[in-house]
């Protein structure tokens, strides 16, 4: 157990929910202003997805991280800057009997240079590499990344100094990060986010959780999230087995029972969640210090 805790806001996803909730922000001057809001009420990250305009579909336009980015930096609020790297992993095969040719609508790979292309540009503190390939959701569709595939993205963003935030949605994830990480592919202080209850990933049980907490290595800094209703239990439970939290839209709309939520009031409940158990909600600063992230722009 520890006392210093961070928050994470992720504040729009890739997922369908744009058409859920009119509070998800799409545009990248409405994902900027959500950053912002996330960081005024207590997030010291936020992790950035963009969105088609129009259509709030997921994007890679590298434009629109820049535009993001811009718009959070020339603000008045400091907040760390983590870019999502999972896109461009989109595999949706077509269909069980003929899987061969992959579907044309969902597809969308791209190359470890291309999928980087954006952080390059960007440079934020903070980047995600989710560490493996998963049935994720339902249907046809795969999460896919391949062992060569992360080891380049790893490589890549070890390279130009972008501190990686190892994203793990079952057991075996938790495995090959440790193996990225002892050939020297991730860099030390080194940095994992337990992403639970997402189908078909690790279940967020108390017992898949404390399985995946405690083959966390003692000095690795670890975070952890629940998608849905248990989302906001899940800031209680990271923070009291000595981890840091996420909470945002990207993985729940709600604040309680049939009341949406922005990304602000998921914030402002995380933080009184926290300081209410005593412990110490850190800044950006404090954040920045603490895993000597870079900051730029």
């Amino acid at each position: 157990m520890h006392d210093g805790v961070f928050i994470t806001c992720a504040v729009t996803g890739s997922g369908y929910t744009a058409h859920k909730s009119d509070k998800v922000p799409v545009t990248p001057a409405e994902i900027a202003d959500a950053c912002i809001e996330a960081a005024r009420a207590g997030a010291a990250v936020v992790h950035i997805h963009v969105r088609e305009v129009g259509t709030g579909l997921p994007s890679r336009s590298v434009d629109h991280y820049a535009e993001v980015a811009d718009r959070v930096r020339s603000s008045d609020t400091d907040v760390v800057l983590n870019l999502t790297a999972g896109m461009g992993g989109d595999l949706v095969l077509g269909d069980v009997e003929r899987p061969l040719p992959p579907s044309d609508d969902g597809t969308d790979m791209a190359g470890a240079t291309e999928r980087v292309e954006h952080v390059r540009k960007v440079m934020p503190e903070m980047c995600t590499l989710d560490c493996g390939s998963m049935n994720f959701g339902e249907g046809d569709y795969v999460m896919t990344n391949t062992p060569a595939m992360l080891e380049e993205m790893a490589r890549q963003m070890t390279e130009l100094g972008v501190q990686i935030e190892i994203e793990v949605f079952d057991t075996g994830h938790l495995a090959h990060a440790k193996n990225l990480v002892a050939r020297g592919l991730i860099n030390d202080p080194v940095l994992v986010q337990l992403c639970m209850g997402v189908p078909w990933g690790a279940p967020d049980d108390l017992n898949t959780f404390m399985a995946m907490r405690n083959n966390v290595p003692d000095d690795w800094t670890f975070s952890a999230f629940s998608i849905g209703r248990n989302q906001l239990k899940y800031v209680s439970l990271a923070a009291h087995a000595g981890g840091n939290v996420r909470v945002g839209l990207e993985d729940n709309l709600y604040l309680s029972q049939g009341v949406q939520a922005s990304n602000g009031d998921l914030v402002e409940r995380a933080v009184t969640i926290l300081e209410a158990q005593n412990h110490m909600v850190l800044t950006p600063a404090q954040v920045r210090e603490n895993l000597n992230l870079t900051r730029n722009g």
